[in-house]
């Protein structure tokens, strides 16, 4: 890894903050209960690598990503911790899952008998199985489909039911209505098994903060791990402060002066009503910054200014107060000064959710780590 990176953007993750928010959860839980760190699609965005290490470190018992692609990616890169893929992967990939000791999530039958007829004598797959409970993604419906797996499984030993869990659609609802039937088709659920297999989670980041009597023995933290709130309408219900670990900078890299009547941008849809500084900054909707994002504001010098003109592929410009120097900083997501500019504002711009601000910004942007207050190393695709 060459540790730099060649343009004036990228993405600071704070590791203290994520130790913070998994230390806090940690502290909730039952002694021997079980924290699975969620770390799919990059770590929502913050580095799948430095998170897990960082999730590890701090507390967490185990990793859990979205695609066998994924957890091989950590076992190459030296991850040792068990990882459980909590989506679809193919039957005909569970040789590769079992070379790399990876769980896998199962929710049909006819994968199961797919999988044994592939899998050797010598061979051993841990899986946990997925009850469709009520968000009507993937998932086992029926205690039919329970006695079918265990039919199945009774006399064989290279596939083992270590888990049993489901999702929650409305957990970061203070409405519990729907919440409440899932929980009870859950409970039903595992009524149907014959012996409960190790391992039962259904908690997410939000009910494993709100709903501490649905821990069972193991809890997956996934959006709290990351400082962010799981839905704006609990913010104000957490049992703790979260601390966002993302931030997003810039730099200036031309100020030009703009008489009244000049226009900016593709459209030329800005134009100066009077003599104003323009700032242009190396980020644009190839980067994650979206083209709908024009007239938000971003922070130079701890003040508030708007981006100005239609947002291009890489770059943008900005309106400043006054003249300012090229190279000066300019935070898009984060803290400068006394101002900060949280994810989920940038998300309420867009009209959408926390998680799909960090996960679109693209991997062209470096990440840069910070741990106990100092910068430790920096991951860049285009040059690692």
């Amino acid at each position: 890894m060459r540790n730099t990176f060649y343009r004036d953007t990228w993405v600071e993750v704070n590791l203290d903050a994520i130790k913070y928010n998994i230390s806090h959860l940690r502290n909730r839980l039952h002694e021997k209960n079980k924290l699975i760190a969620v770390v799919k699609a990059n770590a929502y965005g913050h580095g799948s690598l430095q998170v897990a290490k960082t999730a590890l470190n701090a507390g967490a018992d185990s990793l859990a990503v979205a695609f066998l692609d994924e957890a091989i990616s950590l076992r190459e890169k030296g991850v040792k911790a068990p990882i459980l893929v909590l989506g679809a992967s193919r039957a005909r990939d569970v040789k590769v899952a079992c070379e790399y000791k990876i769980t896998l999530t199962v929710f049909q039958v006819e994968w199961l008998e797919e999988a044994l007829c592939i899998l050797e004598d010598n061979t051993y797959l841990p899986i946990h199985l997925k009850l469709d409970t009520g968000m009507g993604r993937i998932g086992f419906r029926t205690k039919e489909d329970i006695r079918k797996i265990e039919d199945l499984l009774c006399a064989q030993s290279r596939i083992k039911v270590e888990g049993v869990f489901t999702h929650f659609a409305t957990a970061d609802e203070k409405d519990t209505t729907y919440l409440d039937k899932q929980i009870a088709r859950f409970r039903e659920l595992l009524n149907g098994f014959s012996q409960l297999p190790e391992i039962i989670h259904c908690s997410n980041s939000a009910a494993s903060l709100l709903h501490p009597e649905l821990q069972y023995n193991a809890v997956r933290m996934g959006i709290s791990m990351y400082g962010l709130t799981p839905s704006l309408e609990i913010e104000n219900d957490l049992p703790y402060p979260l601390k966002e670990a993302f931030s997003l900078r810039s730099k200036i890299v031309q100020v030009k002066k703009l008489h009244k009547g000049d226009k900016v941008s593709y459209g030329a849809t800005y134009e100066a009503e009077e003599e104003q500084w323009i700032a242009t900054l190396p980020i644009g909707y190839a980067d994650g910054w979206l083209r709908k994002l024009q007239g938000i504001e971003v922070l130079v010098d701890g003040m508030r200014v708007p981006i100005v003109g239609r947002i291009c592929m890489d770059q943008c410009m900005v309106r400043l107060p006054y003249e300012m120097k090229t190279g000066t900083k300019v935070t898009l997501i984060g803290s400068q000064k006394h101002q900060s500019i949280s994810v989920n504002e940038v998300a309420t711009k867009l009209e959408t959710i926390n998680y799909e601000i960090t996960c679109m910004i693209s991997s062209r942007v470096p990440r840069v780590y910070l741990e106990d207050g100092e910068y430790m190393n920096v991951v860049n695709p285009l040059l690692d």
